[in-house]
Protein backbone atom coordinates (compact mmCIF):
# COMPACT_ATOMS: atom_id res chain seq x y z
CA UNK A 1 0.00 0.00 0.00
CA UNK A 2 1.31 3.54 -0.60
CA UNK A 3 2.15 6.08 2.15
CA UNK A 4 -0.33 9.17 1.74
CA UNK A 5 1.51 11.90 0.09
CA UNK A 6 2.56 14.33 2.58
CA UNK A 7 0.82 17.79 3.78
CA UNK A 8 2.79 20.30 1.25
CA UNK A 9 0.86 22.65 3.74
CA UNK A 10 2.00 21.73 7.27
CA UNK A 11 5.61 22.34 8.50
CA UNK A 12 6.62 18.03 7.25
CA UNK A 13 5.15 18.44 4.06
CA UNK A 14 7.03 21.60 3.41
CA UNK A 15 10.39 20.23 4.37
CA UNK A 16 9.79 16.73 2.31
CA UNK A 17 9.04 19.24 -0.98
CA UNK A 18 12.36 21.57 -0.56
CA UNK A 19 13.96 18.19 0.35
CA UNK A 20 12.63 16.57 -3.04
CA UNK A 21 13.86 20.17 -5.13
CA UNK A 22 17.50 19.82 -3.56
CA UNK A 23 17.31 16.29 -5.33
CA UNK A 24 16.96 18.58 -8.28
CA UNK A 25 19.05 21.55 -7.56
CA UNK A 26 22.06 20.10 -9.31
CA UNK A 27 22.62 20.26 -12.98
CA UNK A 28 24.83 17.30 -12.87
CA UNK A 29 22.00 15.54 -11.36
CA UNK A 30 18.87 16.96 -13.33
CA UNK A 31 21.30 15.47 -16.24
CA UNK A 32 21.56 12.41 -14.88
CA UNK A 33 18.04 12.05 -13.98
CA UNK A 34 16.96 12.72 -18.25
CA UNK A 35 19.40 10.18 -19.45
CA UNK A 36 17.76 8.15 -17.18
CA UNK A 37 14.53 8.75 -18.41
CA UNK A 38 15.71 6.97 -21.59
CA UNK A 39 15.99 3.94 -19.70
CA UNK A 40 18.72 2.03 -17.58
CA UNK A 41 22.28 2.89 -17.87
CA UNK A 42 25.76 1.78 -16.23
CA UNK A 43 27.70 3.82 -14.66
CA UNK A 44 30.08 3.92 -17.44
CA UNK A 45 27.35 4.90 -19.73
CA UNK A 46 26.17 7.77 -17.94
CA UNK A 47 30.33 8.72 -18.16
CA UNK A 48 30.78 8.41 -21.38
CA UNK A 49 27.35 10.61 -22.32
CA UNK A 50 27.47 13.19 -20.13
CA UNK A 51 31.04 13.97 -19.74
CA UNK A 52 31.64 13.27 -16.07
CA UNK A 53 33.81 12.18 -14.00
CA UNK A 54 32.73 8.14 -12.80
CA UNK A 55 32.91 9.70 -8.77
CA UNK A 56 30.70 12.51 -9.80
CA UNK A 57 28.68 10.48 -10.97
CA UNK A 58 28.36 7.99 -8.63
CA UNK A 59 28.05 10.61 -5.97
CA UNK A 60 24.90 12.08 -8.04
CA UNK A 61 23.32 8.58 -8.29
CA UNK A 62 23.85 8.18 -4.46
CA UNK A 63 22.18 11.20 -4.08
CA UNK A 64 19.14 10.40 -6.06
CA UNK A 65 18.89 6.93 -4.54
CA UNK A 66 18.61 8.33 -1.34
CA UNK A 67 16.00 10.68 -2.15
CA UNK A 68 14.08 7.67 -3.25
CA UNK A 69 14.34 9.10 -7.26
CA UNK A 70 16.61 6.13 -8.46
CA UNK A 71 17.13 2.62 -8.11
CA UNK A 72 19.89 0.32 -9.35
CA UNK A 73 19.59 -3.30 -10.04
CA UNK A 74 22.86 -5.98 -10.48
CA UNK A 75 23.76 -7.23 -14.00
CA UNK A 76 26.92 -9.17 -14.24
CA UNK A 77 29.95 -6.90 -12.29
CA UNK A 78 28.01 -3.50 -13.32
CA UNK A 79 24.55 -2.23 -12.04
CA UNK A 80 22.06 -1.17 -13.84
CA UNK A 81 20.21 2.42 -12.76
CA UNK A 82 16.77 3.63 -13.37
CA UNK A 83 14.06 6.45 -12.43
CA UNK A 84 11.88 5.05 -9.87
CA UNK A 85 8.64 6.88 -10.85
CA UNK A 86 10.03 8.22 -15.10
CA UNK A 87 6.14 9.12 -15.74
CA UNK A 88 6.02 11.37 -12.33
CA UNK A 89 9.38 12.47 -12.38
CA UNK A 90 9.42 13.57 -16.36
CA UNK A 91 5.82 15.33 -15.38
CA UNK A 92 7.48 17.58 -12.72
CA UNK A 93 10.32 18.56 -15.27
CA UNK A 94 7.28 19.53 -18.12
CA UNK A 95 5.79 21.43 -15.77
CA UNK A 96 9.42 23.09 -14.48
CA UNK A 97 9.84 24.06 -18.50
CA UNK A 98 6.12 25.26 -18.84
CA UNK A 99 7.38 27.50 -15.43
CA UNK A 100 9.92 28.85 -17.02
CA UNK A 101 8.74 29.72 -20.16
CA UNK A 102 6.55 31.90 -18.06
CA UNK A 103 9.35 33.68 -15.95
CA UNK A 104 11.75 34.20 -18.91
CA UNK A 105 14.97 34.76 -17.05
CA UNK A 106 13.97 36.01 -14.14
CA UNK A 107 15.54 32.92 -12.27
CA UNK A 108 18.65 32.46 -14.07
CA UNK A 109 18.89 36.00 -13.45
CA UNK A 110 17.74 35.47 -9.27
CA UNK A 111 21.19 36.94 -7.34
CA UNK A 112 20.13 34.84 -4.57
CA UNK A 113 19.51 31.53 -6.95
CA UNK A 114 20.20 32.58 -10.24
CA UNK A 115 23.16 31.17 -12.48
CA UNK A 116 25.56 33.09 -11.04
CA UNK A 117 25.06 31.63 -7.67
CA UNK A 118 25.74 28.55 -9.38
CA UNK A 119 29.17 26.62 -8.17
CA UNK A 120 31.22 26.71 -11.31
CA UNK A 121 28.56 28.15 -13.39
CA UNK A 122 28.98 31.85 -13.81
CA UNK A 123 27.99 33.10 -17.14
Amino acid sequence: MDAAPPDVEGAAGLTAAACLFHGFSDTSRLSIVRHLALGEHRVVDLTAHLGLAQSTVSQHLACLKECGLVASRPEGRASMWSLNHPDTVMDLLAAAERLLALTGDAVTLCPTYGADSLPGEAS
